[in-house]
């Protein structure tokens, strides 16, 4: 299939495609008579695999770390990557290392969380949720959203 079927039935770009392929996440397609990049069945099973890693978390970097094992991720069932009898070196490094990077980002989230609630509603809100207690109440503020350009309300006769 060309270029624009396959990115289609990976659900991503044909600019995305080009993109796996210039970082070394796909290998370079068989082309037609006319030059045309001809994708196979295979290759779109391997797309998939990488928008949903990529949906997963996971960066266009880590993935060319371990480009060189993506296609077992497309078997059925795929093997699970931080599997007791993985083999050395089989990828489980990309996960740790992700998890490790989410972690401190659920970290500095947390700390942010916890900063803005202090400023927002005081030092008992902002751990008191952690305490098993409902933070109090607190009223939103009303806001309206008009576009610049947009005429004013008629006025009611």
């Amino acid at each position: 299939m060309r270029i624009g079927e396959a990115a289609a039935a990976a659900g991503c770009t044909p600019r995305a495609l080009r993109l796996y392929e210039q970082r070394g996440l796909l290998p370079p397609p068989g082309r037609t008579a006319s030059g045309q990049r001809d994708y196979r069945p295979t290759e779109v099973a391997r797309l998939r695999v990488i928008r949903e890693l990529l949906g997963s978390g996971f960066t266009i970097e880590d993935l060319r770390s371990c480009a060189d094992r993506l296609h077992l991720l497309t078997q059925d069932p795929p093997p699970r990557c931080g599997a007791a009898d993985a083999p050395e070196g089989s990828g489980s490094g990309v996960v740790g290392r992700r998890l490790a990077i989410l972690d401190a980002e659920i970290d500095r989230l947390t700390r942010l969380r916890e900063d803005l609630a202090r400023r927002a509603f005081g030092d008992r809100v902002a751990f008191g949720d952690r305490a098993g207690a409902d933070p109090p109440p607190y009223e939103p503020v009303p806001v309206t959203h008009r576009s610049p350009a947009a005429p004013p309300a008629p006025a009611n006769p």
